[in-house]
């Protein structure tokens, strides 16, 4: 059991798996934060711009509830098409997709340049020694 629990400990501290814990909290942290840009900012303006209340509510009835004659209470459900809801969750969606996508190519870039300092043309190696002597006993040959 002991060994079992070692080997849990190695799994659990790793950095890999810290880095992957705390990416999934910032995560669920900036989704949170933009819900409330669509929810409460983006939104409200689409819903003063159509002239309707929330824009979330905005649906369709496609099949209107029926009621008990005797009661007046509901038997069955109406059947609505909630588009509103879902242009919201599509324009979540499309923020959240927009800043990774802008994530991934800032840290695309810095890869990149990383790359190039460390791909930077060696200088042109120069005559070696033994090249360089036998040029100047040609030159003195020659005097």
């Amino acid at each position: 059991m002991s060994k079992f629990l070692n080997e849990f400990k190695e799994f659990a501290v790793k950095g890999n798996m810290i880095d992957m814990a705390v990416g999934i909290i910032i995560g669920g942290a900036f989704g949170k934060i933009v819900s409330s840009l669509v929810n409460d900012i983006i939104m409200p303006l689409f819903a003063a711009i159509i002239g309707d209340g929330a824009f979330k509510d905005l649906s369709v009835t496609l099949k209107q509830a029926v009621l008990d004659p005797a009661t007046g209470e509901e038997v069955k459900a109406a059947v609505m098409w909630n588009y509103g809801a879902f242009v919201q969750e599509c324009v979540d969606f499309l923020i959240i997709a927009f800043v990774i996508f802008l994530l991934i190519k800032g840290i695309n870039k810095l890869k990149e340049a990383g790359k190039k300092e460390e791909e930077a043309p060696a200088a042109p190696a120069g005559p070696t020694q033994e090249e360089l002597l036998a040029e100047i006993r040609d030159l003195l040959k020659k005097d």
